[in-house]
């Protein structure tokens, strides 16, 4: 957070930098009150994690399940459709 504030500051001073040199156009202005908003945004981030500080996140574990090794069934397939893969001489199309 800090980094970002930091940034941040950067930004607004080179933007002030720049307002200095090209004047307070139209253009200028729009940068200028972006900078604000990201301001304000930053303001109500640090809030927000100051009121609920994120909890650590841990990866949750994979389970690993075991597939074995052995044929099915073939009586498991014989209501199976092949979903139109292949075809009726056993060569996809």
């Amino acid at each position: 957070m800090t980094a970002v504030e930091r940034s941040l500051d950067d930004l607004v001073r080179s933007v002030g930098t720049l307002e200095t040199q090209l004047g307070a156009g139209l253009d200028i202005r729009r940068v200028r009150t972006d900078t604000d908003h990201l301001r304000e945004s930053l303001t109500l981030l640090k809030q927000s994690v100051a009121a609920a500080p994120p909890a650590h996140r841990r990866t949750p574990e994979v389970e690993m399940v075991p597939i074995s090794d052995a044929p099915y069934d073939s009586a498991l397939w014989t209501d199976a459709q092949d979903e139109g893969l292949g075809c009726r001489n056993g060569h996809a199309p």
